[in-house]
């Protein structure tokens, strides 16, 4: 098998030997084992768990945990760039990917960014130390939950799943939909609202971010799962009902996450590299296909047709676009971004998430007929790639909304 390029060739785009390392590691566990199981995970919506296995094997379970404590210690940037690698060849496995990945980013690199007092910063280390080891040492994998159905996790209420105090901990109650890896995780890393008893006011101050073993009693998972895309996530609804968990389930301190997700915007992105990687795969696709090179199908060759190179070209021109805002946005990604950088990464957000989809029908046309079988995988990066624009909390609509407000208001202006 040749090996395929990367994404982003690390002397073109100045990437660091960590990055290209990391890049290479994906995207040979992509294109040797990732490709060959993605039908078989989508066609029957099941958890990708032994692409998870060979991910811990190859360390990257890890790949945000410092290298102190046994992980491979990348930051954001290198992080994305990684996963865009392993959506390249299955948009569920990256997807996942990034939901048990964020558990460490959020607590480990951009953490370290904030300014927190002393006390605090002590609890966060000695936390998250419990759960790196988890991960190195027992190949453990968290999910994040996310949604709820309201508007907590597009940053504007207070999440609705709580955390009360009790002795020795808290009691955890709520509901997350689209809760990906349900069933399959270790841990659910879940977003709730600390109140001190239940007539307490629900503030997102006091967000907390609580790893709820899966196997506690209360935890139970509901509800079909039979999407159009994505399939392979297994997002299904998890309850949450009077759990106990104890001190030592905290990610997060109260108010941490409040505070990461105001100085830290870039890391509602890490969404993106999914979808990244299979605006890549859609082009890689029509390529070969049009070169008599796609396997499962006939060695002829359509390159030769005009109409067949100009929309190779159009589809070129907009993966170009879409990797270099992209690659600009998360290479200036840092805690507390200037206006002109928040701007840029909203872009780059839609721009990823609506031009996958758009590079994919362009590759089903230009293809024909044959690139709806489901012999071929064109269809489901189609299918895949429909999914990212809604996904919260920077969903397509909310993106264009804040870009517009951002860009004829200035910090404190209304028209009131």
């Amino acid at each position: 098998m040749t090996a395929d390029k990367p994404i982003f060739d690390p002397a073109q785009w100045q990437l660091s030997e960590q990055q290209a390392r990391l890049g290479a590691m994906a995207r040979e566990l992509g294109q040797s084992r990732f490709a060959e199981r993605a039908a078989h995970y989508d066609r029957h919506a099941t958890f990708p768990t032994e692409n998870f296995r060979d991910l811990h094997d190859a360390g990257l379970l890890g790949i945000c945990i410092p290298e102190e404590q046994g992980g491979h210690g990348a930051d954001l940037k290198t992080y994305m760039l990684t996963a865009a690698e392993i959506g390249r060849y299955c948009g569920a496995t990256a997807l996942t990917f990034n939901m048990h990945v964020s558990s460490c980013l959020w607590t480990g690199p951009l953490a370290d960014d904030l300014e927190l007092p002393a006390d605090v910063r002590e609890s966060l280390e000695a936390g998250r130390s419990r759960h790196y080891r988890r991960i190195i040492e027992q190949g453990a994998i968290y999910a994040q939950p996310f949604s709820e159905g309201g508007a907590a996790a597009a940053g504007k209420v207070a999440f609705g799943t709580t955390a009360t105090r009790t002795e020795g901990g808290w009691l955890i109650n709520g509901k997350k939909i689209f809760a990906s890896l349900s069933g399959h995780a270790n841990y659910y890393g879940a977003l709730c609202t600390e109140l001190k008893d239940k007539d307490d006011t629900p503030s997102r101050r006091n967000t907390m971010y609580v790893a709820v073993p899966a196997d506690a009693q209360g935890v139970r998972i509901e509800g079909e799962w039979d999407p159009l895309g994505m399939r392979g996530t297994v997002s299904r609804t998890l309850i949450f009902d009077n759990v106990f968990v104890d001190s030592e389930a905290l990610l997060m301190p109260r108010g941490v996450y409040f505070s990461a997700a105001k100085q830290w915007p870039h890391m509602f992105m890490t969404l993106t590299p999914s979808y990244m990687g299979i605006a890549q795969a859609a082009y890689d696709f029509t390529v070969a296909y049009l070169r008599g090179e796609m396997p499962g199908t006939p060695p002829v060759k359509r390159r030769m047709y005009p109409t067949k190179q100009l929309a190779v070209a159009q589809m070129r021109i907009m993966l170009e676009q879409t990797k270099s805002l992209w690659f600009q946005s998360i290479n200036e990604a840092k805690c507390s971004p200037d206006r002109e950088s928040l701007i840029r990464a909203w872009s780059a957000q839609y721009t990823v998430m609506e031009n996958a989809n758009e590079i994919a029908q362009l590759a089903i046309r230009t293809c024909g007929g044959q690139a709806m079988l489901r012999s071929l995988h064109l269809e489901r990066l189609y299918r895949d790639s429909r999914c990212g624009a809604l996904m919260l909390p920077w969903t397509a609509e909310l993106c264009m909304d804040m870009i517009g407000k951002a860009a004829l208001y200035e910090d404190g202006e209304s028209d009131e």
